[in-house]
């Protein structure tokens, strides 16, 4: 469909051209000394089965005569359009297509009807013409018609060698990088005719279609202090069977179970990656398994602006709409339930590898603009996963912050978590003041992917009037070895996925000499890291995540478990810092059992009771298990699943602590403190009161919390292999009254009021308390409440 370049030489370029069907138009014009300009091909086209090329050479005399051509009827309408915004954008009675590609030498826009797209066939060309459609590196067009369900691509031409950098290939029909929504397969794993595991895919074109009704919602704007952060796969949630759901292992299936997350206490769900990720990336059978391995965790993007369309149960009906609106319904239902909605985001780098990898979209609009590649056109490679995002390049940059502002506006997402966050900081592909500043600056010799102290794009994001009023987490590392836990370029708002928290709070809980006074700093929110100009709340605290031990993983197993990987136990972390209390694997005898679950309820206590934001990985609360699998990336099955069979059966036992735990945690002011705790409110305790130990041999933290809710709390860990009888400390008037103990059975490892025979649980150990005393078993933690003695 490029009648438009065809149609500039007839008329003035400012002239509209149309696309008309059913029509013979029989053309026997002598072109007499017409001269041509910089055209090197002029193209008509219906559809793609049709199209006639006629060869020109640039300022030549032509004299040719032009045969009878088959047209359609009046379809769209084309015009110059406009070069903002990026992307595909609903005017007055039309659609503008905008994409920057700065070394491309022609493009030509691709639109699909549903039927045609399945059948591989491009329903009609536009090929743009470089003197009218092009503004400066960005082509643009202005079509008027009826877009409903309409797709799009490019393609591009230019020159293609990889060795300078460039995959330009006119064959290859590239998706928009500001495409809304991105149309391929419609089921989740299902592979393609012959095994095709890359299907082609294409962008939704938008059109004027019925608003969602977000019903007045507007964002929760919690403190950062207050929330509590539950990790949560969108797929694996609900996929399987117990989940008892309409739409197992979508967006709606989360809705049907908000209210779970809502009874355990959360208030904010960080969503594991749901932009477009083809699962079928890594497909191949696996022995181990019985099954095939895919991309389930989903950090290998394809397109940041469209949501997983197939975590939708609409898949790709409707080319995108039906699917859009589910992840806004999912975000606006949480809302309704006081949770925020958080998204893990990968701008670290994308699907398309290494230069063995795929051209799909960025690579084949401008791979030298969007991706770090060195002087020979190699890839940098800082993600570990082939190519690393060209983060800090101007126009790169603008794209990510064009993407998250689009994710606040328009999906309503109350923040972000950045995947390998340290890639952000790096310097991009020939980096130099000029390329950055517009002018060049003495001294700056910067090789690429060199950190940088103050990073545009870190600048850009923290300095934005929409993104800075939203949560900032970084992961502070990447795999080129830059490690910048408490040292990631923060601007006062940037808080970070805490690694050095989850280390010690391991060594510490399963009794590694050394320890104690590194615990307490992660008690106090780390101000060894954040005190320097940031607060507790802007280190994100965990003892587990997707990557890792599962809780219950994290003390059944000594060594990682990853032969179903099907990588021969290659893959995954060797040092996990756990331990298996004595014996490995599952089938272990009643005692060892009993120390594990003592285990874990030590570990959830110290989250909950550490300043900083506590971060729960989905199925944790009631004692998930993946075998011990530290690196299940690849398995869409049980090993991923949320089982609501096993939750049930924990209701009344780990799941009820944990529970309990977290709204225990939301009633104190003194745990979610705005700054780093002082000796005004917080002393420290060993066996005796205020004579803390801190020595190499230390396994013992006790410490006591002003509160203006409770008055106030005794917190203590045992984690030596011996039991001790602890002093605690004398308040005139008053006794201590034990809450929480780790080391006693379900339901009595948390006396809440209404607890039959809680009565009696106390005056079990009214001797002990009487004397100010209370015996604490290995491997436990106590927290008890500050009472009026009615004897005193």
């Amino acid at each position: 469909m490029a009648m438009s370049c065809f149609s500039h030489i007839l008329s003035p370029p400012h002239i509209t051209t149309f696309i008309s069907h059913s029509t013979t138009l029989s053309l026997t014009n002598k072109m007499n000394s017409v001269e041509l300009h910089n055209r090197s091909s002029i193209t008509i086209s219906s559809k793609s089965r049709t199209k006639k090329t006629f060869a020109i050479e640039n300022r030549i005399d032509v004299e040719t005569e032009i045969a009878v051509v088959e047209i359609e009827k009046p379809q769209f309408e084309v015009s110059k359009g406009y070069p903002s915004p990026f992307g595909a954008t609903v005017r007055e009675d039309g659609v503008n297509f905008a994409i920057y590609s700065l070394n491309s030498l022609s493009a030509t826009l691709c639109l699909f009807t549903l039927c045609d797209f399945h059948n591989n066939q491009v329903t009609e060309y536009i090929t743009l013409d470089p003197l009218v459609n092009k503004t400066g590196c960005v082509w643009h067009v202005f079509l008027k018609g009826d877009f409903k369900d309409m797709l799009y691509g490019y393609k591009f031409d230019g020159k293609f060698s990889p060795q300078q950098g460039h995959y330009y290939d006119s064959s290859r029909l590239l998706l928009d990088p500001y495409a809304k929504a991105v149309i391929s397969k419609g089921e989740f794993g299902v592979v393609g005719p012959d095994g095709n595991c890359w299907p082609q895919m294409a962008g939704m074109v938008p059109f004027d279609h019925e608003e969602f009704d977000w019903e007045g919602d507007l964002p929760l704007k919690y403190p950062q202090k207050d929330l509590i952060i539950y990790e949560l796969h969108v797929r694996g949630f609900t996929k399987h069977e117990s989940s008892n759901t309409k739409f197992p292992g979508t967006y709606l299936g989360v809705v049907e179970k908000l209210d779970h997350l809502k009874d355990l206490g959360v208030n904010c769900i960080e969503l594991m990656p749901c932009h477009e990720f083809n699962e079928l990336e890594y497909y191949s059978y696996n022995p181990g398994q019985g099954d095939y391995r895919v991309n389930f965790w989903g950090y290998s993007t394809i397109n940041y602006f469209s949501p997983m369309i197939r975590y939708s149960s609409a898949d790709i009906q409707n080319c995108g709409p039906d699917g859009i609106n589910e992840i806004k319904f999912l975000i606006k239902e949480a809302h309704k339930r006081g949770i925020e909605v958080v998204m893990d985001v990968v701008f670290n780098h994308t699907a398309e590898g290494n230069e063995k990898g795929p051209i799909i979209s960025f690579r084949g609009v401008d791979n030298s603009v969007y991706y770090m590649v060195a002087p020979k056109g190699e890839f940098y490679n800082y993600s570990g996963c082939g190519n690393t995002f060209n983060c800090n390049h101007p126009v790169v940059r603008k794209f990510i912050v064009d993407c998250l502002r689009y994710w606040v506006t328009e999906m309503h997402v109350d923040g972000f978590r950045f995947d390998l966050a340290s890639i952000m900081t790096r310097g991009s592909s020939l980096w130099n003041g000029v390329n950055v500043f517009g002018a060049p600056i003495e001294g700056d010799l910067l090789a690429t992917g060199t950190p940088l102290s103050s990073p545009p794009l870190i600048d850009m994001i923290s300095n934005d009037p929409i993104l800075r009023g939203v949560k900032l987490i970084a992961e502070a590392w990447d795999a080129g070895g830059l490690y910048q836990v408490g040292t990631f370029p923060h601007w006062g708002i940037w808080s970070e996925w805490n690694g050095k928290y989850r280390d010690t709070v391991r060594q510490f809980i399963k009794g590694t000499d050394g320890f104690a006074g590194a615990f307490a700093e992660c008690v106090c929110g780390s101000p060894n890291l954040y005190q320097r100009g940031r607060k507790p709340w802007h280190s994100i605290n965990l003892v587990c995540a997707h990557d890792g031990f599962t809780l219950a993983d994290l003390v059944t197993y000594n060594n990682k478990h990853n032969l179903p990987n099907g990588e021969d136990n290659n893959d995954g972390e060797n040092h996990n810092n756990s331990w298996n209390c004595g014996e490995e694997g599952e089938f272990v005898s009643a005692s060892v059992k009993k120390l594990r679950k003592r285990q874990m309820r030590n570990f959830f206590l110290s989250l909950m009771v550490s300043q900083g934001v506590p971060m729960i990985y989905m199925g944790d609360e009631y004692g998930h298990t993946k075998g011990g699998n530290n690196n299940t990336y690849c398995h869409d099955n049980y090993l991923n699943y949320f089982r609501w069979d096993k939750k049930e059966e924990s209701s009344s036992d780990f799941y009820r602590f944990c529970r309990l735990l977290t709204k225990f945690r939301q009633q104190c002011e003194s745990l979610g403190l705005d700054d780093f705790p002082t000796s005004d409110r917080l002393q420290w305790h060993g066996h005796f009161p205020a004579t803390p130990d801190w020595s190499e041999t230390s396994r013992f933290v006790a410490f006591t919390l002003m509160d203006s809710v409770k008055g106030e709390i005794y917190i203590a860990f045992n984690t030596s292999h011996l039991p001790f009888t602890i002093t605690l400390p004398e308040r005139p008037g008053y006794r201590w009254e034990p809450l929480v103990d780790t080391s006693k059975s379900a339901p009595y490892d948390f006396l809440t009021p209404d607890l039959p025979g809680r009565d009696i649980a106390i005056q079990q150990y009214a001797h002990f308390l009487d004397a100010n005393m209370y015996p604490m078993l290995s491997y436990s933690s106590v927290i008890l409440l500050r009472t009026p003695d009615v004897n005193a």
